[in-house]
């Protein structure tokens, strides 16, 4: 078989990343970023690696809670007391600090829900919030072949609101997410893992949607990205206040690891950069509807290493 010459190669690589960034009428792709920012390190490091990168419209950012039943048994969640805490409130002020920093507080950030659907054995009662009627608005506003690209990076209960409140946005998003754990050589899925525990009645929901177009990075595949602390502290040795905004809030957040997976930023790499990270149709867990979605099975750490801390230079240099 011929081999390719190298520079058709790389107008092959450009082509995969304006499809998946251009939508067919050929407009910059609007992103919509739900997070929960207040959790920890990585998702701060996220928000300002897309709210950064020009092959993309980041149309809005919205906040996510993190309740989980460690808040309930201990006294402090990280550098929270968690007494009387609003895990939402805490995601809503970390990224409005980060929009008034990066001077884009015109992005819309609408606070979401403070609780998950349904209750505590089951159901798919959305939670209405200011985020869920504004992702909403925003597909309401789209062309009628355009698709909204939901990133969520914690619990989804946002998400599957907006899409229970009104079912007839499914079919005009796709919804990448960060959760679960899957086993690649036995085919097989685990639900226990912090996003997923933090709203299983929202996962649950997605997935027995077929309208839902998920892609799925689970934690099991985003864990080799790793930094080490005092590489990147060096990188962020810099005037500007973003990047000296994401080495505080490692130190505030996590200040006995020296090295972290940056779980969030694993997925949001992924996502810019589809040459590099292999996505496999996968059956859903047995206890859910049966239907095939997206799962990123693998991707070359190195790429999207370099990828993250390019972007970081280039931050440097505006």
């Amino acid at each position: 078989m011929k081999e390719l010459p190298i520079s058709k190669i790389f107008l092959l690589l450009i082509l995969c990343l304006f499809i998946n960034h251009e939508n067919a009428l050929g407009q910059t792709q609007k992103v919509w970023l739900d997070a929960d920012t207040g959790n920890e390190t990585d998702d701060v490091y996220a928000i300002v690696r897309l709210l950064n990168e020009p092959s993309i419209n980041l149309i809005g950012l919205s906040s996510a809670h993190f309740n989980n039943a460690d808040l309930v048994a201990f006294d402090k969640w990280n550098q929270y007391s968690a007494n009387d805490i609003n895990t939402v409130k805490i995601s809503q002020q970390l990224n409005e600090e980060i929009l008034n920093l990066s001077g884009k507080s015109n992005i819309s950030h609408p606070i979401g829900a403070d609780r998950a659907m349904g209750r505590a054995w089951g159901g798919s009662q959305p939670r209405n919030s200011e985020a869920a009627k504004q992702i909403i608005a925003a597909v309401k506003t789209l062309l009628p072949k355009e698709k909204l690209h939901i990133i969520c990076l914690g619990a989804l209960t946002n998400i599957a609101s907006a899409i229970a409140i009104d079912s007839t946005i499914a079919d005009h998003i796709k919804c990448y997410l960060l959760g679960a754990k899957y086993n690649i050589q036995d085919e097989f899925w685990d639900k226990n893992e912090f996003n997923i525990r933090n709203d299983l009645n929202a996962f649950d929901y997605l997935l027995n949607t077929p309208s839902v177009q998920l892609i799925i990075m689970p934690v099991t595949t985003a864990e080799p990205f790793k930094f080490e602390r005092d590489k990147l502290y060096t990188l962020f040795n810099d005037s500007n206040p973003a990047l000296q905004y994401m080495a505080q809030r490692w130190a505030d957040t996590n200040p006995n690891d020296t090295v972290r997976t940056l779980w969030d930023v694993a997925l949001v790499e992924a996502y810019l950069n589809p040459v590099h990270a292999t996505i496999k149709m996968i059956k859903t867990p047995p206890e859910n509807v049966s239907r095939s979605i997206g799962v990123y099975i693998k991707f070359d750490n190195k790429q999207l290493i370099n990828s993250y801390l390019n972007s970081i230079q280039i931050l440097k240099k505006s």
